[in-house]
């Protein structure tokens, strides 16, 4: 199996973001400063990378895991933005 390191590298860089952004999301109940659009945008490029890689080269490599990885972290910091702002609605109902 071969193992792209620098690909393998950008999607680390980029996936040590998302722990911090669910963990935001999860404490603060809020969904300020936090961006609907570029969250679906950066879901679907993940998807479309996985994509890729499954579908059009000749061998699938171990950046896979990394993408899939993502891809589920990105997807739990979408639920969290729904979450809050189900929860935001509410509070706003009660003031």
């Amino acid at each position: 199996m071969r193992f792209p390191i620098f690909e393998a590298m950008m999607l680390v860089c980029f996936g040590a973001a998302w722990p911090v952004s669910i963990l935001k999301s999860w404490r603060s109940r809020t969904n300020k400063g936090k961006s609907l659009f570029f969250m679906v945008i950066v879901f679907f490029g993940y998807v479309f990378g996985l994509c890729h890689k499954l579908f059009w080269q000749e061998r699938v490599d171990g950046a896979v895991w990394l993408y899939l990885f993502n891809l589920v972290m990105v997807g739990t910091d979408l639920a969290f933005f729904y979450r809050n702002h189900r929860l935001q609605k509410a509070a706003e109902k009660v003031s």
